[in-house]
């Protein structure tokens, strides 16, 4: 994607546009706008990168678009301390080959136990209070919710499946989970990154990141994880459309009773999450 058409869409939104870098592994296709980032072949040599290093508690979030079953191990994320253009040649694997090149830090997406904290039953005790919030906290950060959680493909069972994914009770490597990273800059000059899944932070997965250098995105599409989207954040206020779709959708059953409303249909698609 170019430089141009990333400000255009910036300038459009009026909010940060996140997109992969035009460097990556050698399996990986990106798409013309730059957010769909697919591996053609083999389960390796799919690490991309994001477009420009991250801004403190700016989340890069990705959704799983597709799955490919014969693989073991799912999609990895995490940062590097370093310009992609840097590299003489894109790692085969992100753990261990990139990581042991220095400045990066990857965290493995598991089927499950991918949360950080210390305190697991604490934790796990207030986790459906903490999802109820409508904004995710990490550090002094506040992110509005409504983009991090899976949305099920629609269906008959999608409005089940949009309470599980809602709670976090499927698996993260599940078809159109949310993955994201962000680093949380603390007193010490340092940072912690952080993964959120499906709107819920995982905790600090790494600690003692130095924070004077540029930190950018990674997002290895490893193995079972074959395709994933670049997901853009609202920060700050939300939008008019935004407040438009939470106030039709606190009126219906369900995300597919909006079909029933007497509306457009691209206002249905924009509510359904389409």
């Amino acid at each position: 994607m170019s430089s141009e058409l990333c400000a255009g869409a910036m300038a459009v939104q009026s909010q940060p546009f996140t997109c992969f870098h035009k460097v990556h592994g050698t399996n990986v296709r990106i798409d013309p706008s730059g957010t769909q980032a697919t591996r053609v072949e083999s389960f390796a040599n799919g690490i991309c990168f994001s477009r420009d290093p991250l801004a403190p508690g700016q989340l890069f979030l990705v959704e799983i678009e597709e799955k490919e079953s014969g693989w073991c191990g799912h999609l990895r994320v995490g940062l590097m301390g370093r310009d992609p253009r840097s590299l003489d040649i894109v790692p085969e694997y992100s753990l261990p080959d990139l990581v042991n090149q220095g400045d990066s830090w990857i965290f493995a997406i598991t089927r499950n136990h991918n949360r950080m904290t210390p305190d697991e039953e604490e934790r796990t005790s207030n986790l459906v209070k903490d999802l109820s919030d409508p904004y995710l906290k990490v550090g002094k950060f506040k992110i509005p919710r409504d983009k991090l959680r899976a949305r099920s493909k629609p269906g008959r069972f999608s409005h089940i499946l949009d309470d599980l994914y809602k709670t976090n009770i499927l698996p993260p490597i599940a078809l159109r989970s949310r993955i994201g990273v962000l680093y949380d800059p603390q007193a010490d000059g340092t940072c912690h990154m952080h993964i959120v899944i499906n709107g819920e932070d995982m905790g600090a997965s790494a600690r003692g990141i130095p924070a004077t250098q540029p930190l950018y995105a990674v997002i290895d599409v490893f193995a079972s994880t074959k395709s994933v989207r670049v997901i853009q954040i609202e920060y700050g206020f939300p939008s008019l459309q935004t407040l438009c779709r939470l106030t039709i959708q606190k009126h219906v059953i369900h995300r597919m009773a909006i079909d029933w409303l007497d509306l457009p249909q691209l206002l249905k698609n924009f509510c359904k999450f389409e």
